[in-house]
Protein backbone atom coordinates (compact mmCIF):
# COMPACT_ATOMS: atom_id res chain seq x y z
CA UNK A 1 0.00 0.00 0.00
CA UNK A 2 1.09 3.57 -0.67
CA UNK A 3 0.60 6.21 2.03
CA UNK A 4 -0.31 9.66 0.69
CA UNK A 5 -0.82 12.87 2.67
CA UNK A 6 -4.11 14.50 1.70
CA UNK A 7 -3.31 18.19 1.70
CA UNK A 8 -6.90 19.32 1.43
CA UNK A 9 -7.99 17.62 4.65
CA UNK A 10 -4.75 17.26 6.56
CA UNK A 11 -5.38 13.54 6.99
CA UNK A 12 -3.47 10.50 5.84
CA UNK A 13 -5.04 8.43 3.03
CA UNK A 14 -4.11 5.01 1.73
CA UNK A 15 -4.42 3.73 -1.79
CA UNK A 16 -3.35 0.63 -3.60
CA UNK A 17 -0.24 0.65 -5.78
CA UNK A 18 -2.29 -0.98 -8.55
CA UNK A 19 -4.99 0.99 -10.30
CA UNK A 20 -8.54 -0.26 -10.04
CA UNK A 21 -10.86 -0.77 -12.97
CA UNK A 22 -12.96 2.29 -12.12
CA UNK A 23 -11.80 5.75 -11.15
CA UNK A 24 -12.95 6.80 -7.65
CA UNK A 25 -14.76 9.86 -8.98
CA UNK A 26 -17.09 7.72 -11.07
CA UNK A 27 -17.69 4.78 -8.71
CA UNK A 28 -21.16 5.98 -7.80
CA UNK A 29 -22.12 6.73 -11.39
CA UNK A 30 -23.66 4.35 -13.88
CA UNK A 31 -21.46 3.81 -16.90
CA UNK A 32 -22.83 4.85 -20.28
CA UNK A 33 -20.82 3.64 -23.28
CA UNK A 34 -21.45 5.30 -26.65
CA UNK A 35 -20.22 3.52 -29.78
CA UNK A 36 -19.65 5.95 -32.65
CA UNK A 37 -19.11 9.71 -32.97
CA UNK A 38 -21.48 10.44 -35.86
CA UNK A 39 -24.77 12.32 -35.93
CA UNK A 40 -26.23 10.07 -33.24
CA UNK A 41 -23.30 9.35 -30.95
CA UNK A 42 -21.86 12.86 -30.94
CA UNK A 43 -25.21 14.48 -30.15
CA UNK A 44 -25.59 12.22 -27.10
CA UNK A 45 -22.02 13.03 -26.07
CA UNK A 46 -22.81 16.76 -26.24
CA UNK A 47 -26.08 16.76 -24.33
CA UNK A 48 -25.88 13.88 -21.85
CA UNK A 49 -25.73 14.82 -18.16
CA UNK A 50 -22.03 14.23 -17.54
CA UNK A 51 -22.35 14.94 -13.82
CA UNK A 52 -24.65 11.96 -13.34
CA UNK A 53 -23.35 9.54 -15.99
CA UNK A 54 -19.86 8.08 -16.27
CA UNK A 55 -19.61 8.53 -20.05
CA UNK A 56 -17.23 6.58 -22.30
CA UNK A 57 -17.07 7.05 -26.06
CA UNK A 58 -15.53 4.45 -28.36
CA UNK A 59 -15.03 5.55 -31.96
CA UNK A 60 -12.32 5.03 -34.61
CA UNK A 61 -12.43 8.81 -35.21
CA UNK A 62 -11.81 11.40 -32.52
CA UNK A 63 -14.08 13.88 -34.27
CA UNK A 64 -17.58 14.38 -35.65
CA UNK A 65 -18.08 14.93 -39.40
CA UNK A 66 -20.57 17.63 -40.36
CA UNK A 67 -21.38 15.65 -43.50
CA UNK A 68 -23.42 18.28 -45.43
CA UNK A 69 -20.25 20.36 -45.78
CA UNK A 70 -17.95 17.57 -47.04
CA UNK A 71 -18.68 18.30 -50.71
CA UNK A 72 -17.68 21.94 -50.15
CA UNK A 73 -14.47 20.86 -48.41
CA UNK A 74 -13.57 18.49 -51.26
CA UNK A 75 -13.21 21.40 -53.72
CA UNK A 76 -11.80 24.01 -51.32
CA UNK A 77 -14.95 26.10 -50.78
CA UNK A 78 -14.41 25.40 -47.08
CA UNK A 79 -11.33 24.31 -45.20
CA UNK A 80 -11.40 20.90 -43.59
CA UNK A 81 -11.53 21.93 -39.93
CA UNK A 82 -14.71 23.93 -40.54
CA UNK A 83 -16.56 20.63 -41.09
CA UNK A 84 -15.41 18.71 -38.00
CA UNK A 85 -16.00 18.93 -34.26
CA UNK A 86 -13.50 17.34 -31.84
CA UNK A 87 -14.59 14.63 -29.42
CA UNK A 88 -11.81 15.77 -27.06
CA UNK A 89 -13.71 18.99 -26.39
CA UNK A 90 -15.61 17.03 -23.72
CA UNK A 91 -12.68 15.28 -22.04
CA UNK A 92 -11.84 14.77 -19.19
CA UNK A 93 -15.53 14.99 -18.25
CA UNK A 94 -15.93 11.96 -20.50
CA UNK A 95 -13.45 9.24 -21.45
CA UNK A 96 -12.78 8.70 -25.15
CA UNK A 97 -10.98 5.82 -26.86
CA UNK A 98 -9.99 5.95 -30.53
CA UNK A 99 -10.92 2.35 -31.20
CA UNK A 100 -13.28 -0.04 -32.94
CA UNK A 101 -15.69 -2.19 -30.98
CA UNK A 102 -15.06 -5.75 -32.20
CA UNK A 103 -17.71 -7.63 -30.28
CA UNK A 104 -20.38 -7.23 -27.61
CA UNK A 105 -21.23 -9.72 -24.84
CA UNK A 106 -24.79 -8.65 -23.99
CA UNK A 107 -25.16 -11.26 -21.23
CA UNK A 108 -22.16 -10.02 -19.23
CA UNK A 109 -22.32 -6.41 -20.48
CA UNK A 110 -18.80 -6.42 -21.91
CA UNK A 111 -17.27 -4.92 -25.04
CA UNK A 112 -14.06 -6.03 -26.72
CA UNK A 113 -12.31 -3.16 -28.51
CA UNK A 114 -9.39 -2.83 -30.90
CA UNK A 115 -7.34 0.42 -30.96
CA UNK A 116 -7.73 2.35 -34.23
CA UNK A 117 -4.27 3.84 -33.78
CA UNK A 118 -1.08 2.21 -35.05
CA UNK A 119 0.38 -0.33 -32.60
CA UNK A 120 3.33 0.88 -30.55
CA UNK A 121 6.27 -1.49 -30.21
CA UNK A 122 9.48 -0.40 -28.52
CA UNK A 123 12.44 -2.66 -27.95
CA UNK A 124 12.28 -4.19 -24.50
CA UNK A 125 8.55 -3.50 -24.02
CA UNK A 126 6.55 -6.43 -22.59
CA UNK A 127 4.39 -8.23 -25.11
CA UNK A 128 1.54 -8.33 -22.59
CA UNK A 129 1.35 -5.26 -20.29
CA UNK A 130 0.08 -5.77 -16.77
CA UNK A 131 -3.61 -5.25 -16.22
CA UNK A 132 -4.32 -1.72 -15.04
CA UNK A 133 -2.10 0.19 -17.47
CA UNK A 134 -5.04 2.29 -18.70
CA UNK A 135 -4.44 5.95 -17.83
CA UNK A 136 -8.22 6.46 -17.67
CA UNK A 137 -8.65 3.59 -15.19
CA UNK A 138 -11.67 2.37 -17.16
CA UNK A 139 -10.51 -0.50 -19.39
CA UNK A 140 -8.86 -3.85 -18.83
CA UNK A 141 -6.82 -5.94 -21.25
CA UNK A 142 -8.22 -9.00 -22.96
CA UNK A 143 -6.50 -12.08 -21.57
CA UNK A 144 -4.02 -13.53 -24.06
CA UNK A 145 -4.34 -10.64 -26.51
CA UNK A 146 -2.13 -7.58 -26.03
CA UNK A 147 -3.79 -5.74 -28.94
CA UNK A 148 -7.32 -5.58 -27.52
CA UNK A 149 -9.00 -4.21 -24.42
CA UNK A 150 -12.41 -4.64 -22.85
CA UNK A 151 -14.97 -2.34 -21.23
CA UNK A 152 -18.05 -2.99 -19.16
CA UNK A 153 -21.24 -0.97 -19.37
CA UNK A 154 -24.46 -0.29 -17.51
CA UNK A 155 -26.13 1.33 -20.51
CA UNK A 156 -24.93 1.01 -24.11
CA UNK A 157 -25.76 3.14 -27.15
CA UNK A 158 -24.91 1.58 -30.53
CA UNK A 159 -24.49 4.41 -33.03
CA UNK A 160 -21.78 2.99 -35.30
CA UNK A 161 -23.46 3.98 -38.56
CA UNK A 162 -22.94 2.11 -41.80
CA UNK A 163 -20.26 1.69 -44.45
CA UNK A 164 -20.26 2.65 -48.12
CA UNK A 165 -22.24 0.32 -50.38
CA UNK A 166 -20.28 -1.01 -53.36
CA UNK A 167 -22.72 -3.79 -54.45
CA UNK A 168 -19.61 -6.00 -54.72
CA UNK A 169 -18.54 -4.27 -57.93
CA UNK A 170 -14.91 -5.35 -58.43
CA UNK A 171 -12.29 -2.62 -57.99
CA UNK A 172 -14.47 0.02 -56.32
CA UNK A 173 -12.71 -0.07 -52.95
CA UNK A 174 -9.29 0.03 -54.60
CA UNK A 175 -9.82 2.68 -57.28
CA UNK A 176 -12.80 4.87 -56.32
CA UNK A 177 -13.12 7.64 -53.75
CA UNK A 178 -15.96 7.78 -51.22
CA UNK A 179 -17.34 10.94 -49.61
CA UNK A 180 -18.36 10.00 -46.08
CA UNK A 181 -15.51 11.36 -43.95
CA UNK A 182 -13.34 14.47 -43.87
CA UNK A 183 -10.37 12.29 -44.87
CA UNK A 184 -12.28 11.34 -48.03
CA UNK A 185 -12.79 15.03 -48.82
CA UNK A 186 -9.07 15.67 -48.39
CA UNK A 187 -8.14 12.81 -50.73
CA UNK A 188 -10.63 14.00 -53.36
CA UNK A 189 -9.35 17.57 -53.21
CA UNK A 190 -5.77 16.40 -53.56
CA UNK A 191 -6.68 14.18 -56.52
CA UNK A 192 -8.57 16.92 -58.38
CA UNK A 193 -5.59 19.27 -58.18
CA UNK A 194 -3.23 16.43 -59.09
CA UNK A 195 -5.27 15.73 -62.26
CA UNK A 196 -4.84 19.31 -63.43
CA UNK A 197 -1.14 19.42 -62.60
CA UNK A 198 -0.63 16.14 -64.49
CA UNK A 199 -2.65 17.41 -67.44
CA UNK A 200 -0.60 20.62 -67.48
CA UNK A 201 2.62 18.76 -68.21
CA UNK A 202 4.00 19.20 -71.77
CA UNK A 203 4.84 15.49 -71.98
CA UNK A 204 1.28 14.15 -72.50
CA UNK A 205 -1.19 14.28 -75.38
CA UNK A 206 -4.56 16.03 -75.54
CA UNK A 207 -6.26 12.64 -75.66
CA UNK A 208 -4.69 11.71 -72.32
CA UNK A 209 -5.53 15.13 -70.91
CA UNK A 210 -9.21 14.56 -71.67
CA UNK A 211 -9.06 11.17 -69.96
CA UNK A 212 -7.41 12.72 -66.88
CA UNK A 213 -9.97 15.51 -66.73
CA UNK A 214 -12.99 13.22 -67.05
CA UNK A 215 -14.59 13.29 -63.59
CA UNK A 216 -17.10 10.52 -62.88
CA UNK A 217 -19.59 10.29 -60.03
CA UNK A 218 -21.60 7.14 -59.38
CA UNK A 219 -24.74 7.74 -57.34
CA UNK A 220 -27.50 10.26 -58.00
CA UNK A 221 -28.51 10.91 -54.41
CA UNK A 222 -27.93 14.18 -52.51
CA UNK A 223 -24.22 13.43 -51.90
CA UNK A 224 -23.43 12.72 -55.55
CA UNK A 225 -25.52 15.65 -56.80
CA UNK A 226 -24.00 18.15 -54.37
CA UNK A 227 -20.47 17.02 -55.17
CA UNK A 228 -21.17 17.36 -58.91
CA UNK A 229 -22.51 20.87 -58.28
CA UNK A 230 -19.54 21.92 -56.15
CA UNK A 231 -17.10 20.47 -58.68
CA UNK A 232 -18.87 22.32 -61.51
CA UNK A 233 -18.55 25.61 -59.59
CA UNK A 234 -14.87 24.92 -58.98
CA UNK A 235 -14.13 24.12 -62.63
CA UNK A 236 -15.98 27.18 -63.94
CA UNK A 237 -14.43 29.66 -61.51
CA UNK A 238 -10.96 29.05 -60.09
CA UNK A 239 -9.87 26.31 -62.52
CA UNK A 240 -11.13 28.32 -65.53
CA UNK A 241 -9.18 31.32 -64.26
CA UNK A 242 -5.88 29.55 -63.64
CA UNK A 243 -6.04 26.64 -66.14
CA UNK A 244 -8.16 28.15 -68.96
CA UNK A 245 -7.09 25.68 -71.67
CA UNK A 246 -7.52 22.65 -69.40
CA UNK A 247 -10.86 23.80 -67.98
CA UNK A 248 -12.38 23.52 -71.45
CA UNK A 249 -11.35 19.85 -71.59
CA UNK A 250 -12.86 18.93 -68.21
CA UNK A 251 -16.11 16.94 -68.11
CA UNK A 252 -18.41 15.84 -65.28
CA UNK A 253 -20.46 12.63 -65.61
CA UNK A 254 -23.10 11.53 -63.09
CA UNK A 255 -24.15 7.85 -63.24
CA UNK A 256 -27.05 6.15 -61.51
CA UNK A 257 -28.97 2.90 -61.94
CA UNK A 258 -32.27 4.67 -61.20
CA UNK A 259 -34.25 6.44 -63.95
CA UNK A 260 -33.99 9.82 -62.14
CA UNK A 261 -31.60 11.59 -59.77
CA UNK A 262 -32.57 12.69 -56.22
CA UNK A 263 -35.04 9.86 -55.82
CA UNK A 264 -36.31 11.00 -52.42
CA UNK A 265 -37.26 14.50 -53.60
CA UNK A 266 -40.46 15.86 -55.11
CA UNK A 267 -40.82 15.11 -58.85
CA UNK A 268 -40.83 18.77 -59.79
CA UNK A 269 -37.56 19.35 -57.91
CA UNK A 270 -36.00 16.31 -59.62
CA UNK A 271 -36.91 17.81 -62.99
CA UNK A 272 -35.51 21.20 -61.97
CA UNK A 273 -32.17 19.68 -60.92
CA UNK A 274 -32.02 17.56 -64.08
CA UNK A 275 -32.66 20.56 -66.35
CA UNK A 276 -30.13 22.64 -64.40
CA UNK A 277 -27.39 20.02 -64.78
CA UNK A 278 -28.05 19.56 -68.48
CA UNK A 279 -27.81 23.33 -69.06
CA UNK A 280 -24.50 23.42 -67.19
CA UNK A 281 -23.03 20.58 -69.27
CA UNK A 282 -23.07 17.89 -66.56
CA UNK A 283 -23.85 14.57 -68.27
CA UNK A 284 -26.61 12.64 -66.52
CA UNK A 285 -26.32 8.93 -67.29
CA UNK A 286 -29.26 7.34 -65.51
CA UNK A 287 -30.12 3.64 -65.82
CA UNK A 288 -26.43 2.88 -66.29
CA UNK A 289 -24.69 -0.03 -64.57
CA UNK A 290 -21.00 -0.22 -63.61
CA UNK A 291 -19.60 -3.72 -64.08
CA UNK A 292 -16.09 -3.25 -62.71
CA UNK A 293 -13.51 -0.59 -61.94
CA UNK A 294 -9.80 -0.63 -62.73
CA UNK A 295 -7.11 1.99 -62.27
CA UNK A 296 -8.08 4.99 -64.38
CA UNK A 297 -11.07 3.31 -66.05
CA UNK A 298 -14.39 1.64 -65.40
CA UNK A 299 -16.57 -0.59 -67.50
CA UNK A 300 -20.22 0.43 -67.90
CA UNK A 301 -22.74 -1.98 -69.40
CA UNK A 302 -24.36 0.70 -71.57
CA UNK A 303 -21.14 2.52 -72.62
CA UNK A 304 -18.25 0.12 -72.46
CA UNK A 305 -14.86 1.40 -71.24
CA UNK A 306 -14.86 4.85 -69.61
CA UNK A 307 -11.58 6.51 -68.64
CA UNK A 308 -11.45 8.86 -65.68
CA UNK A 309 -9.06 10.92 -63.60
CA UNK A 310 -11.31 10.80 -60.54
CA UNK A 311 -14.17 8.47 -59.63
CA UNK A 312 -16.38 9.33 -56.65
CA UNK A 313 -18.67 6.52 -55.49
CA UNK A 314 -21.81 7.35 -53.49
CA UNK A 315 -24.41 4.60 -53.84
CA UNK A 316 -25.89 4.06 -50.40
CA UNK A 317 -25.03 2.11 -47.26
CA UNK A 318 -23.79 -1.34 -46.33
CA UNK A 319 -23.68 -3.00 -42.88
CA UNK A 320 -21.08 -2.07 -40.31
CA UNK A 321 -18.98 -5.17 -39.45
CA UNK A 322 -19.97 -4.87 -35.78
CA UNK A 323 -23.67 -5.10 -36.69
CA UNK A 324 -22.94 -8.09 -38.93
CA UNK A 325 -21.15 -9.85 -36.03
CA UNK A 326 -24.12 -9.55 -33.65
CA UNK A 327 -26.22 -12.70 -33.62
CA UNK A 328 -28.22 -12.29 -30.40
CA UNK A 329 -30.41 -9.40 -31.58
CA UNK A 330 -33.11 -9.00 -34.20
CA UNK A 331 -32.06 -7.41 -37.49
CA UNK A 332 -34.00 -5.67 -40.23
CA UNK A 333 -34.59 -8.19 -43.01
CA UNK A 334 -35.21 -5.44 -45.56
CA UNK A 335 -32.01 -3.38 -45.21
CA UNK A 336 -29.75 -6.20 -43.90
CA UNK A 337 -27.59 -3.52 -42.28
CA UNK A 338 -29.36 -2.51 -39.09
CA UNK A 339 -30.61 -3.76 -35.72
CA UNK A 340 -34.34 -3.74 -35.03
CA UNK A 341 -35.51 -1.61 -32.11
CA UNK A 342 -38.82 -0.87 -30.46
CA UNK A 343 -40.36 2.60 -30.35
CA UNK A 344 -38.16 3.65 -27.43
CA UNK A 345 -35.01 2.64 -29.39
CA UNK A 346 -34.18 -0.42 -27.27
CA UNK A 347 -32.78 -3.36 -29.25
CA UNK A 348 -34.82 -6.56 -29.44
CA UNK A 349 -33.70 -10.01 -28.37
CA UNK A 350 -33.70 -12.44 -31.30
CA UNK A 351 -35.12 -15.41 -29.37
CA UNK A 352 -37.68 -13.76 -27.12
CA UNK A 353 -38.43 -10.58 -29.07
CA UNK A 354 -38.22 -8.66 -25.79
CA UNK A 355 -36.44 -5.28 -25.63
CA UNK A 356 -33.12 -5.03 -23.79
CA UNK A 357 -33.61 -2.17 -21.30
CA UNK A 358 -29.88 -1.44 -21.18
CA UNK A 359 -28.99 -1.36 -24.88
CA UNK A 360 -30.11 1.21 -27.46
CA UNK A 361 -29.42 1.57 -31.19
CA UNK A 362 -29.83 4.71 -33.30
CA UNK A 363 -28.96 6.12 -36.70
CA UNK A 364 -27.97 4.09 -39.76
CA UNK A 365 -27.23 1.02 -37.61
CA UNK A 366 -30.85 0.81 -36.38
CA UNK A 367 -34.37 0.45 -37.75
CA UNK A 368 -37.52 0.91 -35.67
CA UNK A 369 -39.78 -2.14 -35.97
CA UNK A 370 -42.69 -1.62 -38.36
CA UNK A 371 -41.46 1.84 -39.36
CA UNK A 372 -39.65 2.99 -42.48
CA UNK A 373 -37.47 6.03 -41.86
CA UNK A 374 -34.88 7.44 -44.27
CA UNK A 375 -31.21 6.75 -43.53
CA UNK A 376 -30.35 10.42 -43.01
CA UNK A 377 -28.45 12.59 -40.57
CA UNK A 378 -31.76 14.23 -39.66
CA UNK A 379 -33.20 10.96 -38.34
CA UNK A 380 -30.04 10.03 -36.40
CA UNK A 381 -29.85 13.48 -34.81
CA UNK A 382 -33.50 13.48 -33.72
CA UNK A 383 -33.14 9.96 -32.30
CA UNK A 384 -30.08 11.07 -30.34
CA UNK A 385 -31.92 14.06 -28.87
CA UNK A 386 -34.84 11.85 -27.90
CA UNK A 387 -32.58 9.23 -26.31
CA UNK A 388 -30.50 11.84 -24.46
CA UNK A 389 -33.61 13.25 -22.80
CA UNK A 390 -34.72 9.75 -21.90
CA UNK A 391 -31.35 8.80 -20.39
CA UNK A 392 -31.14 12.05 -18.43
CA UNK A 393 -34.60 11.38 -17.00
CA UNK A 394 -33.68 7.78 -16.28
CA UNK A 395 -30.61 8.66 -14.23
CA UNK A 396 -32.82 10.93 -12.09
CA UNK A 397 -35.19 8.04 -11.40
CA UNK A 398 -37.89 9.16 -13.83
CA UNK A 399 -39.40 6.93 -16.47
CA UNK A 400 -40.52 7.96 -19.93
CA UNK A 401 -42.23 5.39 -22.13
CA UNK A 402 -43.21 7.77 -24.94
CA UNK A 403 -41.96 6.34 -28.27
CA UNK A 404 -39.72 8.21 -30.67
CA UNK A 405 -41.52 10.15 -33.39
CA UNK A 406 -39.61 11.49 -36.40
CA UNK A 407 -40.42 15.07 -37.38
CA UNK A 408 -39.48 15.54 -41.03
CA UNK A 409 -38.03 19.05 -41.43
CA UNK A 410 -37.59 18.82 -45.21
CA UNK A 411 -34.68 18.10 -47.55
CA UNK A 412 -32.10 20.39 -49.16
CA UNK A 413 -29.66 19.90 -52.02
CA UNK A 414 -27.24 22.31 -53.68
CA UNK A 415 -27.32 22.19 -57.51
CA UNK A 416 -24.60 24.71 -58.37
CA UNK A 417 -24.16 28.36 -59.33
CA UNK A 418 -25.70 29.62 -56.08
CA UNK A 419 -28.90 27.65 -56.64
CA UNK A 420 -30.47 24.89 -54.57
CA UNK A 421 -33.69 22.95 -54.10
CA UNK A 422 -35.70 22.79 -50.87
CA UNK A 423 -38.37 20.11 -50.41
CA UNK A 424 -40.88 20.56 -47.58
CA UNK A 425 -43.71 18.63 -49.19
CA UNK A 426 -43.37 15.93 -46.51
CA UNK A 427 -42.61 18.25 -43.57
CA UNK A 428 -44.21 17.30 -40.26
CA UNK A 429 -44.64 20.88 -39.06
CA UNK A 430 -44.96 24.32 -40.57
CA UNK A 431 -45.83 25.21 -44.14
CA UNK A 432 -45.54 22.50 -46.75
CA UNK A 433 -44.12 23.33 -50.17
CA UNK A 434 -40.97 23.50 -52.25
CA UNK A 435 -38.50 26.13 -53.33
CA UNK A 436 -35.83 26.41 -56.02
CA UNK A 437 -33.12 28.83 -57.15
CA UNK A 438 -31.40 31.57 -55.15
CA UNK A 439 -33.97 31.65 -52.35
CA UNK A 440 -33.52 27.91 -51.81
CA UNK A 441 -29.75 28.48 -51.86
CA UNK A 442 -30.05 31.10 -49.11
CA UNK A 443 -32.15 28.66 -47.09
CA UNK A 444 -29.57 25.93 -47.75
CA UNK A 445 -26.69 28.06 -46.52
CA UNK A 446 -28.55 29.45 -43.52
CA UNK A 447 -29.68 25.95 -42.52
CA UNK A 448 -26.15 24.56 -42.58
CA UNK A 449 -24.82 27.64 -40.81
CA UNK A 450 -27.32 27.34 -37.96
CA UNK A 451 -26.82 23.57 -37.69
CA UNK A 452 -23.04 23.82 -37.20
CA UNK A 453 -22.54 22.80 -33.61
CA UNK A 454 -19.79 24.98 -32.12
CA UNK A 455 -19.38 28.74 -31.92
CA UNK A 456 -15.95 28.26 -33.50
CA UNK A 457 -17.41 26.74 -36.66
CA UNK A 458 -20.28 29.23 -36.73
CA UNK A 459 -17.50 31.80 -37.19
CA UNK A 460 -15.25 29.74 -39.50
CA UNK A 461 -17.89 28.61 -42.01
CA UNK A 462 -19.18 32.08 -43.05
CA UNK A 463 -15.63 33.43 -42.86
CA UNK A 464 -14.40 30.86 -45.43
CA UNK A 465 -17.45 31.46 -47.61
CA UNK A 466 -16.62 35.17 -47.63
CA UNK A 467 -12.86 34.70 -48.17
CA UNK A 468 -13.39 32.34 -51.11
CA UNK A 469 -15.95 34.70 -52.64
CA UNK A 470 -13.38 37.53 -52.48
CA UNK A 471 -10.08 35.71 -53.17
CA UNK A 472 -11.10 32.39 -54.72
CA UNK A 473 -10.26 28.88 -53.60
CA UNK A 474 -6.76 27.78 -52.66
CA UNK A 475 -5.15 25.71 -55.47
CA UNK A 476 -2.03 24.59 -53.62
CA UNK A 477 -1.45 20.83 -53.42
CA UNK A 478 0.49 19.39 -50.50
Amino acid sequence: MLTVHCAATGTTCRRSGVRTLFGSSSKAKQRLVILGSGWGGYEILRAIDKKRWNVIMVSPSNYFNFTPLLASCSVGTLEFRAAVEPVRRYTPDVIAYTAWCDSIDFKHKKLVCMPATSPVKFEGSPSQPKDGSDVNESASLVTGNSEKFQLTYDKLVIAVGAYNQTFNVPGVKEHAHFLKDIRDARRIRTRILECFEQANQPTITDADRRKLLNFCIVGGGPTGVEFAAELHDFLHSDIARHYPALARMAKINLYDVAPVILGGFDTGLQEYATAKFKREGIRLLTQHHVERVEEGRMFVTEEGEVNFGLLVWSTGLSPNPLIESISELKKDERTKRSLLTNGTLNVLNKETGEPDPDVFAIGDSATIENESLPATAQVANQQAKYLTKRLNRLIKGRTDARPFKFQNAGSLAYVGDWEAIFDRTKAARGPKGKETGRLAWLLWRSAYFTKTLSVRNKILVPMYWFLNWIFGRDLTRF
